[in-house]
């Protein structure tokens, strides 16, 4: 029977391989979508995305955190959370399709009115998907979810990828996220023991709703919030303007999550199981927060120091104005991971409240500087956002500290020395590789040396994390040779 730590370290290696592969495969498919797509057909999507992530949002309700908060869930709790969404997601579907005319016309594009009704469809595969993710994830099943992430990314892509060489634009990236949302749903069901039955009953959902109604708000403020950019930019720029904003935000996106979504699939789970235990709790906690800092802030800085050589060489000149965009947002990203471990600290001790009210007040504080400062210009507003994003994590301290007592010295010193040790890093990195003309040259010559430089910054330090992540590759490798 493995123990909490193995389950937590297990979680943490199938998470860091399943969303590196992922934002590795994203790469290379996002390479080449890159070279063949215009920002206009980025931008079409782009300004859509927000309708059919807050209708998951809805229809998820935030009963995924709801039944992990849950010790022992029974069938009843999972069978009442999946018919729920069945509903719900099929009732959603069918306003936004008598909806998509609106939507056409607060863009001013005609255009939009299929493609919504089309793209909308992962609303429905979504719905039917949610119980058996809650169940994998509450049970820390963070294998199998990896290997269907990562099948769902490769199939996804090669649709994605197949449909812009044969020229069909937009309609490529709209296919390649059903295409995801559809495969990942129909392995979720593969992978979970767990099957629904018709005995429908809506008792649990009830019951459940007080806690999940505040992380389903939270969701739905976090999600306007994180695409209030494309909302503005969209009406009041051009979908070619809403396209470089969002190849910017992907790549960003993609290092970010790259931790974000490691730390993501075990946080809820280890800390919760940790409940009532405060001094382990707390140590996971800071735990988690090292090894975020450890490798969120070399990664997005690492990607705002070679924002410019990447764009030219991977996708080519027309996406140069996306490269200073790109360095703003690598910037404001880096503190996310440490959003998400913040976020789940709050909700492992149950107050959906709090978590609830942190969320609005950033989504409120975005919402109301975008609004006033859009006339500004896209390059002010990403400024904004990054600052606001940076901010707002010592918003979450207060809470975490109050639940916890993770103040704010034992907070600097496992975030602030990764932060430090990476932006000098940088610094170095790039007055000593100026005198290379080659973008390509430069490219490759800053990646290996910050890389290097890091791990020795890392090793002279004597950095624990460093040293604990060795130890448990080096262990792995050595269990698997014995078998």
């Amino acid at each position: 029977m493995e123990t909490l730590k193995e389950k937590t370290a297990k979680g943490l290696l199938w998470g860091g391989m399943n969303n590196f592969i992922q934002q590795g495969l994203g790469l290379v498919f996002g390479i080449i979508l890159g070279r063949l797509l215009s920002p206009d057909d980025y931008g079409m999507v782009a300004m859509i995305a927000i309708f059919p992530q807050l209708a998951i949002a809805i229809q998820n309700s935030g009963f995924t955190a709801a039944l992990t908060n849950i010790r022992k869930p029974e069938h009843r709790d999972y069978n009442s959370v999946f018919w729920f969404n069945v509903i719900v997601g099929t009732a959603l579907y069918a306003i936004l399709f008598f909806c998509a005319p609106l939507i056409a016309a607060y863009y001013h594009t005609d255009k939009l009115t299929p493609l919504c009704r089309y793209a909308f469809l992962n609303i429905l595969f979504a719905s039917f998907a949610t119980a058996q993710s809650a169940y994998l994830f509450k049970n820390l099943m963070v294998k199998q979810q990896a290997k269907c992430g990562m099948t769902a990314v490769i199939c996804s892509n090669i649709v994605g990828v197949s449909m812009a060489f044969a020229g069909m634009s937009y309609w490529s990236l709209a296919t390649q996220g059903l295409v995801y949302v559809g495969v990942n749903m129909l392995l979720l069901w593969r992978s979970s023991p767990w099957r629904p039955t018709l005995s429908i009953d809506f008792g649990p959902v009830r019951r459940m709703f007080r806690f999940s109604v505040k992380v389903l708000a939270t969701g739905i403020v976090s999600q306007i919030s994180n695409n209030v950019l494309n909302i503005l930019l969209g009406r009041y720029f051009s979908p070619h303007a809403v396209g470089c904003y969002n190849q910017a935000s992907q790549w960003s996106s993609k290092c970010c999550y790259l931790v974000q979504g490691t730390v993501q699939q075990v946080a809820q789970p280890v800390l919760a199981g940790l409940g009532g235990q405060d001094g382990r709790q707390l140590a996971a906690l800071r735990k988690m927060v090292r090894f975020a800092s450890f490798v969120s802030f070399p990664l997005l800085f690492g990607l705002a120091l070679v924002a410019k050589e990447f764009i030219v060489t991977a996708i080519t000149a027309k996406w140069l104005p996306s490269a200073e965009l790109l360095q703003l947002l690598c910037v404001g990203w880096s503190v996310m991971p440490l959003h998400t471990l913040m976020s789940n600290a709050v909700l492992s001790n149950g107050h959906s409240g709090t978590n609830f009210w942190c969320t609005v007040g950033l989504g409120a504080a975005s919402i109301a500087t975008m609004v006033a400062i859009w006339p500004l210009g896209i390059r002010t507003m990403v400024v904004a956002y990054a600052a606001l994003n940076i901010m707002w994590v010592f918003v979450w301290l207060f809470f975490v500290r109050r639940l916890m007592g993770y103040g704010l010295l034992m907070f600097l010193r496992d975030t602030l020395p990764f932060a430090l040790a990476a932006a000098a890093v940088m610094a170095a990195t790039s007055a000593a590789t100026v005198w290379i003309s080659s973008a390509a040259a430069l490219l490759a010559a800053r990646v290996v040396m910050a890389a290097l430089l890091y791990y020795a910054v890392m090793r002279a330090a004597r950095v624990r994390i460093l040293r604990e992540c060795e130890q448990f590759i080096i262990s792995r490798i050595r269990k698997k040779d014995k078998q």
